[in-house]
Order: C-alpha cells, then structure tokens, then sequence
C-alpha cells in the first residue's frame, strides 16, 4: 500500500511539472505571459479541471515560499542608493498613481455594498499591476528603455514596494481572537522588536557570516545559508507577528550592499522561480469555476468596471504630471490589470479571516479575467492612440535624383567618423537619414544631409542607389540594417555593399544576405584600446601590431566557420590554442604570493606563450 500510494504521489508531481512545461512556453508564444500559462495550467488540472489534484490550499502553502522568495529577491534589488536616485519618479509618480487608484476603487466597493476593509483589501490588491505582463509588452514593442518605459518600470517599482506595508496593513486589520487579553499595541511593540532585531542581524552577523562561508569555498554551504537567510527571516516576523514576505524583502534590502548579493541572488534564484510557478499554479486550481459560470455576467462587468476606473485613475495622474495624451493611454491600458501580488494580498486577507472564501475566489477570478484582457486592450491602442506627430521639415530637403560616387544610410556618429576618410580623398558621397533632428544637425557643420527612409524601395532609388558604386549602411538599429542589406542585394545585387555590424551574430546574419563587408561597431575601436594598452606597458609598437593582425585573423577564420554553420569547429578554434597564464617575474616580496593559486604557479617553470586568444 505504501509503495501505490508513493506511485501516486509521484504522478501528481509528474503531472504538475508536465503542466507547467506545457502551458507556460504556449501562453508565452501567445504573447500571453508565464503568469497566465501557469494559471491556466493549474486550472486544467485542479479539482475544477482534470481533477488530478483536490487541495489546492495543500499547494498554495508550499508555494507561498516561492512569494517569500521572490520579494527577497526584490529586496536585493532594492540598494538604498538605487532608491534615491529615482526617488521622484518612484515615490512621486508611482506613490500619487497607486494612492489615487487605491482611493478610486475603494470607495467604488463602499458604493457596492462591501465592508471598507473588505472594499480596501479588494482595491489595494487590483491597484498592483502586474509586473510580469508589463515588462513583457514593454520589451515587445521596444519601450521597455525609453523615458516613457522608464516612468512605467518606476510605478512597477514603487507597486512591488507597495505589497510590504499593504502585507502589514493586512496583519494589522486582522480581528482579535475573542478572549484575548494582550493589547494591540503589544502586538504592534513585538513586531516593531522583530523588525529591529532582523536589521541589526542583516547589518552585523550576515556579512561576517558569509565571509567564513566563502572561506571554506564549499558551494553547497553557500546556498543552504542563502535559503537559511529567506526562510529565517521569513520566520522570524511570523514569530512577530507580521508576514513571511515582509521578513524576506527586509533581508534582502539589508543585504542589498553587501559584497555578497548576488551570489545570493543566483542561489536563490532557481527556487524562486519554481516555487513562484508552484504558487500561481495552485492560484489556478483555487479558481472557482462554478461561481465563475454562475455569475459570469456580473463578473466580467466587474472586471471591465475596475479597469476603467482605475485607467481613469491612471490616465489622470499622467496627465497631471505632465505626462502627453499618447503616453497617459499607453500607461493606462498597459496597467489598468490587476497582478500576480493581488493573489499573495487576497490569500493573506483570507488567512487573517478579513474576506470570506467565496469573496476570496471572486477577487482571485476578477484579477486573472483583468490580466487575460490586458493583451486585448494593449491592441486597441493601434487604433486609440494618437498619430505620431510629423517630422518638421523646416531647412530639410527629401532625397530626390542624388548622384554620389557611394550612398551613405544614417548619419549618426558611426557614419560621421567613416566618411572622413571619403570626403578627405575628395569622394562624392550621398547621405540620407531619416532624423529631421540631426540632418540640421550636421548642416551647422558643412554636411548636407537629405531626408530619406533606406527601407524604402523609392527612396533608394532616389537616393541614386543604382548608380552609386558603393553603398554604406551605418545606421544603429541592426533590425533596420538588415531590412536596408537584403533590400539593396535583391534590387543592386551589382553594387558593393559596407554594413555596421551589431553583433557577431548580427555580422554572421549580413554576411548570410550577401553583404560585401560588414564591420562590429566596437571591434576596431576595441582592437586599437588593446593595443595602446600593450604599448603603455612598454611591448615594441611592431609587435603590438603584428600581434592585433593575427588576432584579426584568428577572428576572421573563427567568423567563416560560424558562417558555414560549424560550431563545434569555431569553439574548438577558439579554445583550442589560449594564452598559458604563467607569471612573468618573481614577485618581490621575500618569496610570498599574494594567494595560494599565484604560490602554485611560482612553483613551476615558466611556460612559453602558444598563441593569442581569440578576440
């Protein structure tokens, strides 16, 4: 019986794994988001799916160690220095936008009927958008480093911050045991006691802690200690009181300037990852599909009710910053969900007996329908937001019959520094850009600069890319180059073409189109920093540049083998034949090394040097 009961256990875990490997790559090629593949994978096979599992609470209070992690992991991220430095846009911007939303949605839920503890739990847990769908739309359409990214990803920021003393508020509202004699304000003094006695800890013990750890260089011991930190602080504000992820964030913001933080970082990591999946996966299970089908109607007016009235909210906290009604809207249909930190709030409320279950599972439905529209609503920006405004033309003229001996694409610093060399050798050269901005730019210094898109067919052709005998592409987007590479092959296949290179495997893409010459845009300069660092270390100029040229060909015969699809052949080329690290001199400290590997390596002979690495 033992044994059939363990085969059981065993293909519940099975099952649970398959899920999540499934469901996440799915939702993701989707553009849905792993939060919603894990949801929808809990939901297949929990109690209202497949049934393969019965007790999503079981699940949810492993996983609820994933939640504690992961603010951990926030908390590491979260350098005192770090928050300062976007101290206005995080606990400005995002602060007034979290409030406001907070306040909006609140007195909506007094206005339906809820208790205000109730209606405060439900708006504060809606208000914190979630993190994982946002960042994936923002690096999806390339805002994610723009000034109007960076203002979201600081809301973000201060929303992640916002679950600590939300988490406390919880805690805080919790109704007393009936018969309890010990005073509130005792409970708040025993909390205030473990979170003094959790920063003189971090502050004192950890780091000195670490360093013997380190010491005795056993890996394994490393990461015990790292889980050991989590889960003891974690620990240490239940025993106060206060919940496990208010433990864990306050760890890691003490150790966020320790020596040591990424290390733990990277020990944490994989659990955190795993046991996060676990938590939203026994989300999914808890997800009440009955009341759901029974009460959809209203639900999902609900939903769509919450949205708009925290994009109100939204909307106009941007546009009381100052903000432009094109980023206001984007803002607004980027964030009007609710996130994955709803379900740690709605489940701590829960726990703490403030919501009832079945209030529990409608909060819980509301936010996972607000994220599975989110992808929906970004969409409807195409036609909602407003038109870019059009280039001032003013003083810029559109390419139209130019006839230079080469056409040069994008004038940005990489194509000012390469036509020095044309235009110094008298070379009639043709430049188009399609930055209205910097073609007055280089007008103030003696350029003339047409306007001009090089993805474009016409514009090429006016540009005289037909006639020219060398085209050179410099502009710094590699997407944008390419387009422009394969564009000008297929119609000039005559004509020679010179792209900047992003990448190594930007290079490989271009030279696979048929690109006659390509150069990575930091590899020379790379090459000649290497170079006047040999020289500044006295090695003879002549060797220094016979050393640069077979590095230059080492590259170039390690780039032909990539191109011919040999991997293998390129790795082995380049580990192969490496520098032998050997000290050059004695050094002159009465024998001693610095450490115990230089010791090592004063002991042997002097080794001869095979050959230069490759680049």
């Amino acid at each position: 019986m033992a044994a059939a009961e363990s085969g059981t256990e065993l293909v519940k875990v099975v099952v649970l794994l398959a899920a999540g490997v499934i469901a996440v790559p799915l939702f993701k090629r989707l553009g849905l988001g792993s939060v919603l593949g894990y949801l929808a994978a809990g939901l297949a096979i929990g109690p209202f799916g497949l049934g393969f599992f019965s007790d999503a609470q079981t699940i949810l209070h492993v996983a609820e160690l994933g939640v504690v992690m992961f603010l951990f992991v926030i908390g590491l991220e979260m350098q005192p220095t770090r928050l300062w430095n976007l101290r206005r846009q995080i606990f400005g911007l995002g602060l007034a936008q979290v409030l406001v939303c907070i306040a909006l949605l609140t007195a909506t839920g007094v206005l339906a009927g809820l208790s205000a503890s109730v209606a405060f739990i439900a708006a504060s847990g809606f208000v914190l958008s979630s993190t994982a769908i946002v960042m994936q739309l923002l690096d999806e359409s390339g805002d994610s480093s723009t000034p109007r990214g960076q203002r979201i990803v600081s809301i973000l920021l201060l929303e992640d911050l916002a679950i600590v003393p939300l988490l406390a508020i919880v805690a805080f509202l919790s109704p007393a045991p009936t018969g309890e004699a010990v005073s509130r304000w005792v409970t708040v003094g025993v909390a205030l006691a473990a979170v003094v006695g959790l920063v003189a800890v971090s502050r004192w013990l950890l780091n000195p802690l670490f360093s013997v750890l380190a010491r005795s260089k056993a890996r394994e011991v490393m990461t015990a200690a790292a889980l050991l930190v989590v889960l003891g602080a974690a620990l240490a504000m239940q025993w106060g009181g206060l919940s496990m992820a208010m433990g864990a964030f306050a760890a890691g913001v003490m150790l966020s300037e320790s020596t040591f933080r990424h290390q733990l970082e990277a020990d944490v990591e994989p659990f955190r990852g795993i046991l996060l999946g676990l938590f939203f996966m026994g989300v999914g299970m808890a997800l009440d599909i009955p009341l759901v089908l029974q009460n959809w109607m209203l639900l999902l007016g609900g939903v769509v009710a919450c949205m708009a009235i925290k994009g109100i909210g939204v909307y106009a906290v941007a546009r009381f910053t100052k903000a432009a009604h094109g980023e206001a809207l984007q803002r607004t249909m980027l964030m009007a969900q609710g996130g994955e930190f709803a379900f740690v709030l709605y489940s701590a409320a829960a726990s703490a007996g403030i919501v009832e279950a079945r209030m529990n599972a409608v909060l819980t439905a509301a936010v996972i329908i607000s994220m599975a529209l989110t992808p929906l609503a970004v969409l409807s920006l195409r036609w909602l937001m407003p038109p870019e405004p059009a280039q001032d033309m003013d003083g810029v003229e559109a390419a139209d019959g130019l006839q230079g001996t080469v056409l040069i694409i994008g004038f940005g610093r990489f194509a000012q520094i390469a036509s020095q060399l044309l235009l110094a050798r008298g070379v009639d050269i043709a430049i188009i850009e399609n930055d209205t901005d910097m073609i007055r730019a280089a007008a103030k210094f003696g350029f003339k600069v047409y306007y001009g898109d090089g993805t474009r067919l016409d514009v090429l052709h006016a540009s005289g890319a037909h006639h020219a005998k060398s085209i050179l592409v410099c502009v710094d987007d590699a997407k944008t180059t390419t387009r422009i590479v394969e564009l000008l092959k297929h119609e000039c296949p005559l004509i020679p073409v010179l792209a900047r290179a992003f990448d190594r495997q930007h290079a490989i893409e271009l030279l696979r189109l048929g690109v006659d010459y390509q150069m990575r845009e930091t590899f020379e300069s790379a090459m000649g920093f290497g170079m006047q660092a040999l020289q500044t270390l006295g090695v003879d100029p002549e060797e220094v540049a016979e050393l640069a040229e077979r590095i230059r060909a080492r590259d170039a015969e390690r780039l032909q083998l990539e191109l011919a699809g040999d991997k293998d052949g390129a790795r082995n080329f380049f580990n192969g034949d490496k520098w032998v690290p050997t000290p050059l001199t004695q050094p002159q400290r009465e024998g001693r090394a610095l450490n115990e590997e230089a010791a090592d390596a004063i002991e042997q002979p002097l080794q001869p040097v095979a050959a230069t690495p490759q680049a």
